[in-house]
């Protein structure tokens, strides 16, 4: 809680004086009581004017928009207006959003809340916010020309309407959804349970996160909004890895992890080491007799998936989309496939005319994530990210699960890199050659087992042996 003063100064530092200067006087009236989450760790729990406690959601490399209570209603304000998106560290990018980030805030009620939003137009043309799965009055239901005139620019529109259930939500335009969307303008919105829930089962940690795609050529700031499919940045809350957050908690915590999708395509989210349980979607809770375990669920266009798990597995997981190019970065879609092709020649002319010359994929791709080739200003290599034993050779929609036991309750700051204990990490096998078996040379029973193939294994300088 805070006093009227710092919610014109610090939310303030968000909507800045736009916020004082659209929002009427008697709306400002009331003293404000602020939520507000300004860094990925999550406070004590909040104890709401009508309900239980409950743990505020972690926005991955976001935050979670601030209210005040007004005569019995929770007041927000949002501003749709140009953003800049650092997208990944040196990597900035020119997109729509509300409050000076895409996505916007995230918006934190409870079931039963009665809340009032001021959305104030900041951009140069016409918007709308539909409200996402959100049970409420037509009038409300944000459709430009359907249930409401536009919301033109420089004008302010009030929704008001009761929270009725609890879940996972979005927000986003209904108007000119095409560009507005394709530039980043869309939100989420948690409506946690009033009372104890038979379906919502408390938890320790709550992570959150709406998967965007964009696509921006190399050395440009402003995506292409009349691209349909050929994207070539894929993220997580407009954010690229190496520059999305960690999830960290404690071992044996147990975890929510919630995701929405307002892409163009479906993104098939999987995450190592454990296994979870979709518990929730856009449309209510999953009833338990509906609920099977999974390591891999698919979030369709439009759709939110909640996944619930217990942390019992110590180390640093990946957590991704299962497409392999939505690991990737600025990706070129019509670079042909030169595996196998002896190009040195090539190259060696090349390189006396061009001396920063590099021939790409003639082995592979994984040469790219340690190259540190030239690129255009304001972009990002296709892959990139280091760890502990090397370049990663990951981008796009790809970040760690962190699970500690040493984590000091309440301390969910990253903990670093995690140190396997000795005896349970892959290690190079330096014994004598090996005989492997192969694929027989035809179907037929007849032709009997191939003969295996010795593999001689090679000792490197330096080995410790202690495996």
């Amino acid at each position: 809680m805070t006093t009227r003063r710092n919610f014109l100064s610090g939310a303030g530092a968000i909507t800045g004086a736009v916020a004082a200067a659209a929002v009427t006087r008697p709306a400002m009236a009331a003293l404000p009581e602020l939520v507000t989450q300004t860094t990925p760790d999550t406070r004590g729990p909040l104890v709401p004017p009508n309900g239980q406690p409950y743990n505020p959601v972690v926005t991955l490399n976001g935050w979670t928009l601030p209210w005040r209570m007004n005569s019995g209603v929770k007041e927000f304000h949002l501003v749709a207006e140009p953003v800049v998106r650092e997208m990944a560290p040196g990597f900035k990018a020119r997109l729509w959003g509300y409050n000076g980030q895409s996505p916007g805030p995230t918006i934190e009620v409870v079931e039963g809340d009665r809340v009032r939003i001021f959305v104030t137009n900041r951009l140069p043309e016409h918007t709308t916010i539909h409200w996402h799965g959100q049970r409420l009055p037509n009038g409300m239901d944000g459709v430009a020309g359907l249930t409401q005139k536009a919301i033109e620019p420089g004008k302010t529109f009030v929704y008001e309407f009761v929270a009725r259930r609890p879940g996972t939500f979005m927000y986003h335009p209904h108007a000119d959804e095409m560009t507005q969307m394709a530039m980043g303008m869309m939100g989420l919105w948690i409506t946690h349970p009033k009372q104890a829930h038979p379906l919502i089962e408390p938890v320790n940690r709550d992570f959150a996160f709406l998967l965007n795609a964009y696509d921006i050529d190399p050395g440009s700031s402003t995506p292409k909004i009349m691209t349909m499919l050929d994207f070539n940045l894929w993220t997580f809350n407009s954010r690229i890895f190496p520059g999305i957050d960690s999830l960290n908690v404690r071992k044996g915590d147990k975890v929510r992890i919630r995701v929405g999708n307002l892409t163009m395509t479906n993104h098939p989210i999987h995450l190592h080491g454990h296994e979870f349980m979709v518990t929730g979607t856009d449309g209510g809770p999953v009833p338990r007799s509906a609920r099977w375990p999974e390591v891999t669920t698919d979030v369709a266009v439009g759709q939110m998936r909640q996944l619930e798990f217990i942390a019992d597995e110590e180390g640093d997981w990946a957590l991704h989309c299962h497409k392999s190019h939505h690991t990737m970065n600025a990706m070129g879609h019509d670079v042909p496939t030169m595996i196998g092709v002896d190009h040195r020649d090539v190259v060696r002319k090349i390189t006396n005319v061009i001396p920063d010359y590099m021939a790409m994929g003639d082995r592979g791709m994984a040469d790219m994530a340690a190259m540190q080739m030239p690129l255009p200003d304001n972009t990002v290599p296709m892959m990139t990210g280091s760890g502990p034993f090397g370049p990663l050779g990951m981008g796009g929609m790809f970040t760690t699960l962190k699970v500690r036991s040493g984590q000091k309750p309440g301390d969910y700051s990253d903990p670093g890199w995690f140190k396997q204990p000795a005896g349970t990490q892959a290690y190079e096998y330096t014994g004598g050659a090996l005989q492997a078996p192969r694929a027989p040379a035809s179907a037929s029973p007849a032709a009997g087992p191939a003969p295996g193939v010795e593999v001689q294994i090679r000792k490197p300088s330096g080995h410790d042996g202690h495996h």
